[in-house]
């Protein structure tokens, strides 16, 4: 809960640092269109973005109604994939399930081997605490470095590649505590000390009681701080493809989180599973998102540079073109 407030925190305190630094940003007019172009190229088909720091400029800088109208966009396409999926899409979703569903047989020894080796390792212990916290309150504030960064470096690529992230993450949990609300799992730490936990699934509104110490607990699957951890890193490994290192740091750093929610004994190993898919997916659709966005931003400034003109010189009308650089 926490996170949902400060990253809209951020966003707000980024765009308002942004509007003191820079001049102002032109109005947005056809982003509109971005659901059509949707239809064509989503985040599973083989969409070219440009991804050079040129392309990041104040014709497709995000404002906040750019951003917001992005955010809407995102949510949009989250929630109604499911009845736009193509052939390929159906084939990927059977064998992701199909992975699911074997390791599931195995979400009760991992989760009990994980749990012996936190017990009997306090390094264990203090590092899956310290690295959790990356899925949620410190990816926050790793988030808010990134944005200040970009703005001080005056670097419209750091900045939209953060708001992106924290679009990303804002889709996610939406996703996942919808989804959340339908699965109804009871998490490993649900149970008391001296009762086997059991990943059981109650369905909707099935698992809003309290966990094994009193306190609230809410669905288990997908795991909330994987599905954050690996919308954010999406968006990075995306937008700075051309930089292996980032990627790589990235993903490594969310695997990370993810191994942490086990160990922590917050998570089956399923959960994590589809956590993690659904960050990627999100991250991707969000990064491709914002590159039509742009596309269609270039396009206006384009037809805006380009102006007809007729001259008169003698006694002959002549059509003109004039093109501002």
């Amino acid at each position: 809960m926490k996170l949902r407030i400060i990253i809209p925190t951020i966003c707000f305190m980024l765009f308002n640092i942004s509007a003191f630094a820079q001049e102002p940003v032109i109005k947005d007019t056809r982003i509109k269109k971005l659901d059509r172009l949707a239809k064509k190229t989503d985040s599973t088909g083989t969409q070219i973005n440009n991804i050079d720091k040129d392309a990041y400029n104040e014709v497709t800088k995000l404002n906040v109604k750019s951003y917001f109208i992005l955010l809407g966009s995102n949510i949009k396409q989250e929630f109604t994939k499911p009845f736009h999926m193509h052939k390929r899409d159906f084939v990927r979703l059977g064998k992701f399930a199909l992975v699911t569903g074997a390791i599931a047989f195995a979400d009760k020894p991992i989760q009990q081997n994980a749990l012996e080796l936190r017990t009997r390792s306090a390094n264990v212990r203090n590092v899956g605490k310290f690295v959790t916290n990356f899925g949620g309150l410190y990816e926050a504030v790793t988030l808010g470095a990134f944005g200040l960064y970009g703005v001080i470096v005056k670097s419209e690529k750091v900045k939209t590649t953060t708001l992106l992230a924290t679009q990303a993450v804002l889709t996610g949990f939406l996703t996942e505590a919808v989804i959340k609300t339908l699965t109804g799992r009871t998490r490993p730490n649900y149970y008391p000390t001296g009762v086997v936990a059991q990943p059981n699934f109650k369905g909707p509104f099935g698992n809003l009681s309290k966990d094994g110490n009193g306190k609230s607990s809410n669905s288990s699957f997908p795991s909330g701080h994987t599905t954050a951890a690996f919308a954010a890193a999406t968006v990075f490994a995306v937008e700075y493809r051309n930089k292996p290192y980032i990627p790589i740091i990235a993903y490594s750093a969310a695997t990370l989180v993810g191994l942490s929610r086990i160990t922590e004994n917050k998570h089956w190993a399923t959960d994590v599973l589809a956590g993690a898919a659904l960050g990627y997916l999100t991250g991707r659709q969000v990064s491709f998102n914002y590159h039509r966005f742009a596309k269609v931003k270039n396009t206006e400034a384009k037809k805006k540079n380009i102006t007809l003109n007729m001259q008169y010189h003698f006694g002959k009308i002549i059509p003109g073109i004039i093109c501002k650089f």
